[in-house]
């Protein structure tokens, strides 16, 4: 079954969503409860999570929105398992959760593509480490990176396309697992704003068409806007989220245009006063 297929099937009929997302909204399909993380260095003791509780629904694409040292994405890396929780329980589905989930897949700010293997080897990592098939394993790569649109590069070393480009090797990467939920961490936060926006349209283009469920990190109100379901604000010191903002915006939004939209104004004025009131942005 094809990725499309298997997505389709997940969501219960089309993976296209035209009106929002209510029509995938349903009972959590990830959630955190009670999740606390503190740092500790000879200077000092960095609450970084406090009692973290995030619901996650199937379909979904949620982003956690904050300034930098606010938590999201030490939160990100618990719900993957890349990092250890000092209190608190994930679940998947229901079952509770415990080291990496192979359900998972998590796109990095820093792709780390390896440069002495090719596009379609870089896009199959994943699959490697899950002991599949050299064949079948090329063969799932190649879906991906034709969704992506690099099915021509397949046989390029990743350093010869730009940055954007990379970074949709990464996103292919993680697609090819065929993750239930796809995690991922300001994954254009390096890149210029040209780049950067054409990206966004094309994240919100596969996700629509593949009907995944999605955590978002970023720092970048503009862009949670555009991309997300709903937004979960994080304040810093000690980190936890404040509230969750429903985007009540049409979609497809496939034109960047949607953050004119008075309702899309309306939001970003009232993110920004919630976070600078926590002292999370400067007046």
């Amino acid at each position: 079954m094809s990725y499309e297929a298997q997505s389709d099937a997940r969501v219960g009929g089309s993976a296209t969503m035209e009106h929002g997302s209510s029509s995938r909204a349903g009972s959590p399909i990830l959630e955190v409860r009670g999740m606390c993380k503190t740092f500790f260095t000879k200077e000092r003791t960095v609450i970084a999570l406090d009692h973290v509780d995030l619901a996650v629904n199937q379909g979904e694409f949620i982003s956690l929105v904050g300034p930098s040292g606010c938590g999201k994405t030490t939160l990100l890396r618990i719900i993957d398992g890349l990092e250890q929780a000092d209190a608190g329980e994930r679940t998947l589905e229901g079952q509770a959760l415990d080291g990496v989930s192979q359900d998972m897949a998590y796109v990095f700010q820093d792709i780390n593509l390896l440069p002495w293997r090719s596009v379609l080897d870089n896009a199959a990592l994943g699959l490697e480490a899950r002991g599949m098939s050299k064949q079948d394993r090329k063969a799932r790569a190649m879906e991906v990176l034709e969704m992506v649109g690099l099915a021509s590069f397949a046989g390029s070393p990743p350093y010869t396309l730009s940055g954007g480009m990379q970074q949709r090797v990464g996103v292919a990467r993680a697609l090819a697992v065929r993750p239930k939920v796809l995690l991922m961490d300001e994954p254009f936060g390096q890149l210029d704003n040209f780049t950067r926006e054409a990206l966004q349209v094309e994240i919100a283009h596969l996700w629509a068409r593949l009907g995944m469920t999605i955590v978002f990190v970023t720092h970048d109100v503009d862009e949670a806007i555009f991309l997300s379901d709903r937004i979960a604000l994080f304040q810093p010191a000690p980190g936890r989220i404040t509230e969750i903002v429903d985007v009540d915006l049409p979609r497809p939004r496939t034109d960047y245009d949607v953050r004119a939209h008075p309702k899309a104004l309306e939001l970003r004025s009232h993110i920004m006063a919630h976070l600078r009131a926590g002292k999370g942005m400067p007046e």
